[in-house]
């Protein structure tokens, strides 16, 4: 495997630019999102139902869904990759995750954010910030 990756210098230059951007994209990005997290985002046992554009067209509700839901999955897999690579993987993670709708979102929301390294890290970047820290 590796002398096929070392066989291809295009791939690699490709691998070490997406990767830098990566990491250039989760500094900016990630302390913006885990900033602006509202103080009790992780407060309750269950999400309460909110719909974005509620009144909107439906052709609008479901194109922001796609393209919420498609920036969720790139972000995932960002988050998976920058756990090898340069970049903070688990929290672009939760950046992705938060984006995406799926059944049982929210609980595994919480259970992650509940991580001490994890709370830590998100009070820390919004104490920087000055923002108040989050609520479990």
């Amino acid at each position: 495997m590796m002398d096929w990756l070392f066989g291809n210098p295009a791939l690699m230059w490709w691998m070490a630019a997406g990767s830098l951007v990566m990491l250039v994209a989760g500094l900016v990005l990630v302390p913006v999102i885990v900033v602006r997290l509202p103080r009790r985002y992780f407060a309750h046992r269950q999400r309460r139902r909110e719909r974005m554009l509620a009144p909107g067209h439906p052709v609008i509700r479901v194109s922001v869904l796609l393209v919420k839901n498609a920036v969720g999955a790139v972000l995932v897999m960002a988050g998976l990759v920058m756990l090898v690579l340069p970049g903070q993987g688990v929290l672009t993670i939760l950046v992705g995750l938060s984006l995406l709708n799926f059944p049982g979102k929210y609980k595994l929301e919480r259970w992650i954010v509940s991580r001490p390294a994890v709370f830590q890290s998100m009070n820390w970047l919004r104490r920087r910030y000055g923002r108040r820290p989050l609520v479990l």
